[in-house]
């Protein structure tokens, strides 16, 4: 399981976060996730506002993005809500960096499936580049951390790179991956097998075969 602690507030962190707000871009985006909720749970919508504000840190930082003391404290008073519970949020998912990371988050389950299917190799090879878990690479490029599951079982071993997923990693496969976001490209997310599409078996689906390419309706058939 990831190490989940705190950054340490310091005369520093707090020069440099104590003033965070909102841009008008990120304060339009939480004014319509609070609208989904009734009037008086507005406090529903952390989640999403904790989500908003991380992503605003990693514009600024030209990184994955984080959650300073400040910035929580922030998201608290912009909800009225209790620091300690917008805290309590940010500290039980693992989507929320409560520490800096580097421009790639690099995310390997390790969990049994992908044990099985050869995370230890996936690991190997994030160590081989200079990451180490729980750390930055100095060139602050990239944050290596081991997390739980992932529910990417059917196509292990995975790791997940910021917002995508990468899957059916082979150590040649995600060497590959990590080339191309260090040279400033895109590759495709989800699965790595050549001629695979999402989870389906190996060889092609073996039942609903017409959902392949559309939405088929089998209700008659049942």
């Amino acid at each position: 399981m990831a190490d989940r602690y705190i950054e340490p507030e310091t005369p520093e962190l707090r020069a440099r976060w104590g003033g965070f707000a909102f841009t008008p871009a990120s304060d339009a985006k939480a004014r319509d996730a609070i609208s989904h909720y009734p009037e008086g749970r507005q406090k529903s919508a952390v989640m999403a506002l904790l989500d908003i504000a991380q992503r605003q840190v990693g514009e600024e930082t030209a990184t994955q993005g984080w959650l300073p003391i400040p910035v929580m404290e922030y998201v608290a008073s912009y909800l009225d809500m209790p620091i300690i519970r917008v805290v309590e949020v940010a500290t039980f998912y693992t989507m929320y960096n409560l520490v800096p990371v580097g421009k790639f988050h690099v995310q390997v389950c390790g969990t049994t499936p992908c044990m099985l299917r050869g995370s230890d190799d996936i690991m190997e090879t994030c160590k081989k580049r200079g990451m180490a878990k729980g750390h930055t690479t100095a060139d602050g490029m990239w944050t290596l951390t081991e997390v739980e599951c992932m529910g990417n079982c059917s196509s292990a071993p995975m790791v997940q790179i910021n917002d995508d997923n990468f899957e059916d990693l082979t150590s040649e496969r995600l060497d590959a991956v990590l080339d191309s976001l260090a040279a400033g490209g895109s590759p495709k997310a989800g699965t790595q097998e050549p001629g695979r599409h999402t989870v389906e078996p190996s060889g092609g689906p073996t039942s609903l075969k017409q959902m392949v390419d559309a939405n088929h309706d089998y209700r008659d058939e049942w």
